[in-house]
């Protein structure tokens, strides 16, 4: 294409979740482009997971969509965070919540107070999971949306994500995009045309002779990489030398009661198994390495691992964790799959593409393609692959687990200095400092999940001039306000039956249905509940 034309064709390459994400938010955004999407009914799509973090609700938002009315179409539940057993050690167990910690005491957060309690007064103080709303409401099975309302209320800072099936939440997806003019072809893709000076790919010939040009190529192929490494030659960067899962096993169970509003994360011997409560099933994996353990031992494991009846045969996935070089080369974007895998530990495989999406549209080329652009596009993509992969990296190497070679090859390999860096500022004084303001785990995420697999860590100096019955009185307060409230919030299944089936045309508060007004607030001076 000439360098300083205006884009005005964008071709999808695949579909699945990344495609039909990217075709609804530049759908909604970019009338004035035309956009194709080639996807084959020959080729399968694999899912990416199923549960996400509380950053699609921002997606959401940007592609035009009602939440409730996604709720209904793709059977989805709410989530409030991750809980995961076996993996500091066999029998332990936590949960990484979404939203905030309690509440700070000045600039003292209050895993230092929590810490500082365990060193001092070890039996004055609970489990960590007792001072985070989402947490304590996880365990009860309860579910509210947020009331920003009351900002002394814990019911203020509760955040939330989905888990929806993905194919559904795909063909979901779909019909809003074709409803704003995508069109969808159906068609194998056999060639590639490139432009033979600036090598920009032109266009795509499908298997019955038909060709699709463009101007701007979204390659979400999947892990064929179709146009981003089978045409261009990006290559791919490993980082099996950490994360060694390589495969997995998925398959859906009956569901059963009661409908849990968390995702669950269980250690195995040679991996990891996942299970995602949907409303008419439950979605149910495990992560491997290949290595390390067979095909038939892990369907095995699986199959009697589930809560309820298995509603097909396992089926095996192959991933390779890793990274591609560049995200963006020339005129092809990847977006998903083809641009990188990070197993779902923590529910990112969504995130990262919504986040190449909002890339895409931020730095959409305005006339030519700028090798500008371009470059701080994949900066900011390899930097936040990094920063995930840290954080997954992270929940391998702190674990007390032995005797399994899977389990002692993690437990002592070497990890990247950025992540060695992290952990000695938490071994120090429990302190977090944010890499970038573009970094996706917060504080909140690592202390939860480094305190609950037993990393050792010691407080903030400064808890040292506060008084333990200070400190013990401050953390009853944020324990005992929760618990009260979390015990008055709605049982899950039953909050998602009261759903509309897509949100007023005017809605009166801030949230998508009325919230539920506590209106409570913490008291240090008094172990009562008020309210006012």
């Amino acid at each position: 294409m000439n360098a300083e034309k205006p884009v005005r064709k964008v071709v999808i390459v695949g579909g699945g979740t990344a495609g039909w994400m990217t075709a609804a938010v530049l759908s909604q955004w970019l009338s004035q482009v035309e956009i194709n999407l080639v996807e084959s009914e020959e080729i399968g799509t694999i899912g990416v997971g199923e549960a996400t973090i509380p950053h699609i609700r921002n997606y959401l938002a940007l592609a035009g969509i009602d939440a409730l009315e996604m709720i209904s179409a793709s059977k989805a539940s709410f989530k409030l965070g991750i809980q995961f057993i076996d993996w500091g050690a066999p029998g332990e167990s936590y949960i990484h919540g979404f939203g905030k910690i309690g509440r700070d005491m000045l600039w003292l957060h209050p895993h230092q107070l929590w810490l500082a309690a365990r060193d001092r007064v070890p039996d004055r103080v609970k489990a960590f999971d007792h001072y985070s709303m989402n947490c304590v409401a996880c365990l009860k099975n309860r579910f509210a949306f947020p009331d920003s309302r009351n900002r002394n209320s814990p019911l203020a800072d509760m955040d939330y994500a989905y888990h929806f099936d993905a194919s559904l939440f795909a063909r979901f997806l779909r019909g809003h995009s074709e409803e704003r003019g995508v069109e969808r072809i159906e068609g194998r893709i056999v060639d590639v045309t490139r432009n033979p000076e600036s090598g920009f790919v032109e266009a795509v010939r499908l298997a019955d002779g038909r060709e699709v040009g463009g101007e701007l190529f979204v390659d979400c192929s999947g892990m064929r990489a179709l146009l981003i490494g089978g045409t261009l030659g990006i290559g791919y960067e490993d980082w099996s030398q950490w994360l060694l899962c390589d495969r997995a096993m998925a398959v859906p169970c009956e569901s059963v009661s009661p409908l849990t509003p968390y995702t669950r994360s269980t250690a195995r011997r040679a991996g990891w198994q996942w299970r995602i409560p949907l409303q008419h099933r439950i979605g149910n994996g495990y992560v491997y390495s290949s290595n390390l353990i067979g095909d038939e031992e892990v369907a095995e494991a699986l199959l009697s691992n589930l809560d309820g009846k298995a509603l097909a045969d396992p089926r095996p996935v192959r991933f390779a964790p890793g990274r591609r070089v560049k995200a963006w080369d020339k005129n092809v974007v990847a977006i998903g799959l083809s641009s990188g895998f990070l197993e779902p530990l923590e529910s990112t495989s969504i995130h990262l593409i919504q986040t190449g999406i909002h890339r895409l549209l931020a730095m959409f080329p305005s006339s030519g393609f700028s090798a500008t652009d371009i470059d701080e596009y994949n900066f900011q993509s390899r930097t936040e692959y990094e920063d995930v992969r840290d954080f997954v990296i992270a929940h391998y190497k702190v674990t007390r687990r032995s005797g399994d070679p899977f389990w002692d090859h993690v437990r002592t390999m070497q990890v990247p200095d950025t992540l060695n860096q992290r952990f000695e500022l938490f071994r120090s004084s429990g302190r977090f400092f944010k890499h970038g303001a573009a970094e996706l785990f917060a504080e909140e995420s690592w202390v939860q999940v480094l305190l609950g697999q037993g990393f050792e860590m010691r407080a903030d100096p400064v808890t040292r001039f506060v008084p333990d019955d200070e400190i013990v009185g401050f953390l009853h307060d944020i324990e005992e306000v929760i618990a009260d409230v979390a015990e008055r919030l709605p049982d899950h299944a039953k909050f998602l039956r009261s759903l509309p089936p897509r949100s007023p045309p005017r809605p009166t508060t801030d949230t998508t249905v009325p919230a539920i007004n506590f209106n409570l607030r913490y008291t240090r001076d008094s172990d009562e509940l008020t309210s006012s």
